[in-house]
């Protein structure tokens, strides 16, 4: 799994001004790792489809958020990302949570939909994505920024589980 203080720091490098979001288990020490970070503000939001109207507005304001949600708060979304970033054309960076992604192929009758539901989701709706399973990975989300700022359009990076 990929450590949270690489992934804050791979941020820190395209000069991350907000990320917004709400907080779950898997993201929660990304989130305690900006706690009170003087260059970096953390909006926690009550619903996810708010990070993203914020996050539009923060960066049509000069700021270069990006939004940090599990994948159930972002298919929970889904009209939110279409009115704003989608249709303004926002470079804006989504982290997601990839939850339930070892319980896909797995032998026994439970899989979380919310994995099995997430890829076939972005690809429908056109957004690119990476998926960052170690720590070797975490280049993607440089990848993910330069694909935003190339396209004018949003890109995603999907972070399997988080390590300390």
């Amino acid at each position: 799994m990929p450590s949270a203080e690489k992934i804050v720091d791979e941020l820190k490098t395209w000069d991350v001004t907000h990320v917004i979001g709400l907080p779950d288990n898997g993201s929660a020490e990304i989130y305690r790792l900006f706690d009170g970070d003087a260059e970096v503000d953390v909006i926690t939001v009550s619903r996810e489809g708010e990070a993203f109207a914020i996050a539009s507005g923060l960066y049509v304001g000069g700021k270069r958020p990006v939004v940090l949600i599990q994948n159930t708060g972002f298919l929970e979304s889904g009209d939110a990302f279409r009115g704003t970033a989608f249709n303004m054309k926002i470079p804006l960076v989504t982290l997601i949570g990839y939850r339930g992604y070892h319980s896909m192929g797995a032998d026994d009758d439970f899989v979380d939909t919310a994995a099995t539901f997430l890829e076939p989701t972005l690809k429908a709706w056109g957004l690119p994505y990476k998926t960052i399973k170690t720590d070797d990975d975490v280049g993607y989300i440089s990848d993910a920024f330069r694909e935003a700022d190339a396209t004018s359009m949003p890109s995603a990076v999907l972070i399997v589980g988080i390590c300390t």
